[in-house]
């Protein structure tokens, strides 16, 4: 499994840009990248989704239930009212 500090610091060298410049693209404090990728298990979701946009990295989440939900949904949308 790969981990947040992981994904973090490889975008960033593959993108090379330092971790000062990546703060500044992303509107955070260049710490909170050295902490992340120094395996800082803690980050608030708005910083995290700056850095990801930042670095070109989206963010899906995925669970069973909201599968049946759209699928649900899907059915209940595509049938027509009795005349």
């Amino acid at each position: 499994m790969t981990t947040l500090k992981e994904i973090i610091k490889k975008h960033r060298r593959m993108s090379r840009l330092s971790q000062a410049e990546l703060a500044k693209l992303a509107g955070v404090g260049k710490t909170v990248i050295f902490d992340l990728e120094h395996g800082k298990e803690t980050v608030r979701y708005d910083t995290l989704k700056k850095i990801f946009s930042a670095l070109n990295i989206t963010i899906s989440f995925e669970s069973p239930l909201m599968q049946r939900f759209i699928t649900e949904s899907a059915d209940v949308s595509g049938k027509k009212e009795p005349a």
